[in-house]
């Protein structure tokens, strides 16, 4: 579900926060970041959850229909479609999903009037009426309606978006992530439309120390790559600097220096688009020619020593 990229991210948080706050309780920071690391399976699970109760509203509509006083004929003998999308009813069904919500204690009961609002909205839009009429049934069929739902009345939902923000002030930044897994989730499932969660790490013992390890030894390198950023910035008095390149230029070369398995390249890329998202339109020109002044003087003073796919240089 997560990758280097988002575990670098949810580092540089947890270390703007440490280095911000004064706390130096290392042993408590290091646990909050991976509560916040966490979380992101929450917001997932949320969203699926989402799924459920958009197949939910669509049933009890259904219901409340035939028992109307005077029911049409529609509603005697309605269009049951989406309430059979084989994708939602493995969703609703899914006994992993099912113990998730229940562990996680994941719930839109306090919200359901925005369910209902979205359906409302799904209902009304083309791309239903499209698939309610279409004489296609199958598998792939009911992914595509599932993937446009996501991608058109889910993914960039302004109350959605707000209601995020209110529950948690990191899933504004969680949520790329856990649509897209959504999304993978959806497209992966079997030609019988069975449905597989993603697990939170790709390789969670490996994973998880590499988060760890680039967090307590940027902490413990501080000062030193402090000294070396100042050296190579002689025009700039380094407090001048804003607070997020510095932090971002330190992981980079505690990166290169201590995580011995990964590319200099790869690990100068990586905080130069990291850059571009979370610190000045200026900022990745800046910080690229600070790094590579920085691991030039290393690479020379022999300081660089890199193992097994860390010696790729491309």
């Amino acid at each position: 579900m997560i990758n280097r990229r988002f575990l670098r991210v949810k580092v540089m948080q947890a270390l703007y926060s440490y280095f911000q706050s004064g706390n130096n309780d290392l042993a408590k920071a290091e646990k909050e970041m991976f509560m916040h690391i966490e979380k992101v399976y929450e917001l997932y699970i949320y969203l699926l959850a989402f799924l459920t109760d958009l197949h939910h509203v669509a049933s009890v509509s259904l219901e409340d229909n035939k028992n109307k006083r005077l029911p049409s004929a529609e509603d005697l003998n309605p269009n049951t479609r989406f309430i059979q999308n084989s994708i939602l009813v493995q969703l609703t069904t899914n006994e992993h999903l099912k113990k998730e919500i229940a562990n996680k204690k994941v719930s839109w009961q306090n919200d359901f009037d925005m369910v209902r609002k979205i359906f409302s909205e799904i209902k009304n839009g083309e791309d239903y009426k499209a698939y309610m009429s279409s004489a296609e049934t199958s598998v792939e069929a009911d992914k595509k309606f599932v993937d446009l739902i996501v991608k058109n009345h889910i993914a960039d939902n302004q109350q959605l978006e707000f209601w995020l923000e209110e529950k948690n002030i990191h899933w504004a930044d969680d949520v790329f992530t856990a649509l897209t897994t959504l999304l993978k989730t959806i497209d992966g499932a079997s030609s019988d439309g069975k449905i597989t969660l993603a697990p939170l790490y790709k390789d969670p013992e490996d994973d998880k120390l590499f988060a760890r390890t680039l967090f307590t030894k940027c902490i413990a390198y501080n000062h030193e790559a402090e000294e070396m950023i100042s050296a190579k910035t002689q025009n700039w008095e380094i407090d001048r600097i804003a607070f997020m390149d510095v932090l971002l230029m330190k992981m980079a070369l505690t990166e290169i220096l201590y995580l011995s398995s990964i590319p200099v390249k790869v690990s100068l890329n990586e905080y130069i688009e990291i850059a571009k998202q979370y610190s000045t339109p200026k900022s990745k020109v800046f910080i690229n020619g600070v790094l590579d002044k920085a691991v030039a003087e290393l690479k020379a003073n022999g300081k660089v020593q890199k193992t097994g796919r860390g010696l790729l240089e491309s």
